[in-house]
């Protein structure tokens, strides 16, 4: 991340000073990575939120997902749909508003909580067809990081109903389904996509990534004033 950032950045001068030595910790205990020089700040910053070097390796990316992801921000204006309220709170709100960005979830909605009672499906699966109902999904970035029926269902809406995020962030955690919907998304060719595999994941590693992508967004947005 550029150190010209500002909205991105910790508030406080010691804040700041924490997380970027936190950051050159991560840098130097980590032997190797695959990752792109784009790629590492995305997982870095997972690593960073966890404690957790193991996504150094587990975190896989399609080919234009940062490059997506950067340009839905810098579009001003993208949602962030979620499939629980928990990424949502966790965003930072100056830096979502600093891009226009504004976060929609749904899981504890009356009608899908109806909705999953009368079809036997969960609240997640119900409230990502909310979601596409709405006509939020197109464009926006997804972030899942609780549950896994919650991926299955959008890469059926992307297959059977064409819903076109412009990233999904895929990160459910648990023990069912969570690996296996991570997979199915991986598998994806018509969208974007940055997964964690296996069992791992959750709300707070969505919230790390979709910041990490504000980073970038900004660093971009500080070299083209520059260069105006």
């Amino acid at each position: 991340m550029s150190h010209a950032n500002i909205v991105t950045e910790q508030l406080t001068a010691a804040g700041r000073a924490i997380e970027h030595d936190s950051f050159a910790v991560i840098d130097r205990e980590v032997a190797s990575h695959g990752y792109t020089a784009d790629q590492w700040p995305i997982v870095r910053r997972m690593i960073h939120a966890n404690a957790d070097f193991d996504f150094n390796g587990m975190t896989d990316f399609h080919p234009q997902a940062v490059a997506a992801g950067v340009a839905a921000v810098l579009s001003h204006g993208t949602r962030v749909v979620a499939d629980v309220e928990m990424i949502c709170v966790g965003l930072s709100a100056p830096r979502l508003g600093h891009f226009g960005m504004a976060t929609h979830q749904f899981i504890s909605d009356a009608d899908v909580i109806e909705a999953a009672k009368a079809e036997g499906t969960t609240r997640a699966v119900q409230a990502m067809r909310k979601a596409h109902r709405l006509g939020l999904i197109n464009g926006a970035i997804v972030g899942i990081g609780n549950a896994p029926t919650a991926l299955i269902e959008l890469v059926r809406l992307i297959h059977d109903e064409g819903a076109r995020p412009a990233l999904v962030v895929g990160m459910p955690v648990g023990f069912v389904s969570a690996a296996e919907s991570k997979d199915l998304m991986a598998l994806e060719n018509a969208v974007p996509w940055m997964v964690i595999r296996g069992r791992k994941g959750g709300s707070t590693l969505v919230v790390a990534a979709i910041h990490a992508l504000l980073g970038l967004a900004e660093a971009q947005e500080v070299l083209q004033k520059a260069s105006a």
